[in-house]
């Protein structure tokens, strides 16, 4: 079963003070504090059958036995209380899923050797229910027994509890007489928010990890009532191919439905809780290429930092205020880029370094307080001075930042997918990253989407200066 304690971070840059250590364990005693505070106030919305919604407060929870029909509770139906779950659910912050298990009741689905499409998505569906409550999740089931509900009815459904995602469960089977198999996930690709598209990469990419299942295109052509007609992101996930003898024999035992739902469930966790990612890029601007980068950046609407170097900006001032105006964060990677030149002492780093900034503050208004050394702070050309510099710099209120991950696109003749799988492993599967990248180089701009969308557990953001920084 998926725990979210489980990839909390591993690592600490070994710089870290002991002043921001004591900062550190107050911040997490005053965040178990709340936490607790918050446990002791939540209540839980379980299993809800169709077309009735259970009404929940502080004072008043009931709690539904797992497998019964849920006709009645204390003699009549229960009703959900529009205003005050809403209320509820916003006071809390709780993210409500909906999980529909597809077909049921007259409805069977496809079937094979006697195996029920209904009967593998719900017991999937109950699984994934019982990890998110788990969690701390508020999920409302568009059926919780063999039952028959309407797409219509489970989209009216979702729509009413103003559910902040819809999952549909379903399996496969083709006609056809291959062998097909493997994981399909269907979204609505119209969404111009990308959240579709985005949570349906999540639940694909973590699936897969938690199965080792065949993987199988994405698809965001969906046209189907329940992703087309939810008011909230929404995807529909064809778990295995029941048409595949071997998928079949998986999909009826209970340990591979355990490991379906946990990769369902880390997908959805990650869309409310994502891991942070500060792409960096060095070098630029460029003429060639800093405009690709910020085309897909701006088209994704994801913020970057650009570390520029001075006498580039010179080259190229457009485009060094278009890095500011559509609002990437701007650092100093030196004005020349020479190493012989700015490690030769401390005085020729800050000179160099003093050089860019009054280029950079001229060309786009900002006074950049954040740096990053040519070749990182620890180098073969700073060995001698690294230290002096960096007490120096410090003293002048600026703020160096390294990496901990890098597509290592500064190697010459290094392929697109070369680029991706080091950006993806180097990554290992930290919560914080700052990914070094450049953007001078031609295949990081053509890589860069592709990238993006291996990383979908990643939340993109800018570095500021009140980012803690990572160094070596």
């Amino acid at each position: 079963m998926y725990e979210r304690g489980s990839y909390l971070p591993r690592y600490y840059h070994k710089y870290q003070s002991k002043e921001r250590k004591r900062k550190r364990n107050r911040r997490i005693l005053a965040g178990a504090a709340a936490l607790a505070l918050i446990c002791l106030s939540v209540f839980t919305v379980h299993r809800i059958p169709a077309g009735e919604v259970l009404a929940a407060t502080h004072k008043d929870v009931t709690c539904w036995p797992k497998h019964s029909d849920m006709g009645t509770v204390s003699g009549g139906p229960a009703r959900l209380d529009i205003a005050r779950m809403q209320a509820q659910i916003k006071e809390n912050a709780i993210p409500v899923i909906f999980v529909d298990a597809g077909h049921g009741g007259e409805d069977a689905g496809c079937s094979r050797a006697g195996v029920m499409e209904k009967e593998i998505n719900l017991e999937i569906a109950l699984k994934v229910r019982d990890q998110l409550e788990t969690l701390g999740y508020k999920v409302i089931m568009a059926r919780d027994s063999d039952v028959t509900v309407s797409k219509e009815e489970r989209v009216e459904q979702a729509n009413a509890a103003q559910a902040d995602i819809y999952v549909s469960i379903h399996q496969n089977a083709t006609d056809d007489g291959s062998d097909a198999s493997g994981m399909e996930v269907w979204y609505d690709g119209a969404d111009t928010t990308r959240s579709n598209e985005r949570l349906a990469r999540l639940i694909r990419q973590q699936t897969i990890k938690s199965t080792q299942v065949v993987e199988r295109e994405l698809r965001g052509n969906a046209d189907f009532h329940v992703t087309g007609s939810t008011k909230m992101p929404s995807c529909l996930i064809e778990t295995g191919f029941l048409t595949n003898a071997d998928e079949r024999n998986k999909l009826i035992t209970e340990e591979y439905q355990e490991q379906v739902a946990t990769g369902i469930v880390q997908g959805i966790d990650y869309y409310f809780h994502p891991k942070t990612m500060y792409l960096t890029f060095d070098d630029g601007p460029s003429e060639e290429n800093t405009e690709k980068v910020l085309d897909i950046l701006k088209e994704r609407g994801i913020h970057a930092t650009f570390f520029l170097v001075g006498e580039n900006v010179e080259k190229n001032p457009e485009i060094a205020r278009r890095i500011v105006a559509e609002g990437h964060t701007i650092g100093i990677h030196s004005n020349t880029h020479n190493y012989e030149e700015i490690y030769a002492d401390a005085d020729c780093f800050i000179q160099d370094f003093e050089a860019a900034h009054e280029i950079v503050y001229e060309v786009t208004g900002v006074d950049a307080k954040l740096f990053r050394f040519p070749g990182g702070s620890v180098n073969v050309y700073n060995a001698e001075v690294g230290d002096e510099i960096i007490e120096r710099m410090t003293q002048l209120g600026y703020i160096y930042y390294d990496w901990n991950a890098s597509l290592e696109d500064a190697a010459p003749e290094t392929t697109p997918e070369e680029l991706i799988a080091n950006g993806v492993s180097t990554t290992f599967g930290r919560q914080k990253v700052v990914m070094l990248a450049h953007d001078v180089v031609y295949n990081t701009g053509i890589c860069l989407e592709e990238l993006l969308d291996n990383l979908p557990e990643y939340e993109m953001k800018a570095l500021t200066e009140d980012i803690e920084p990572v160094h070596f």
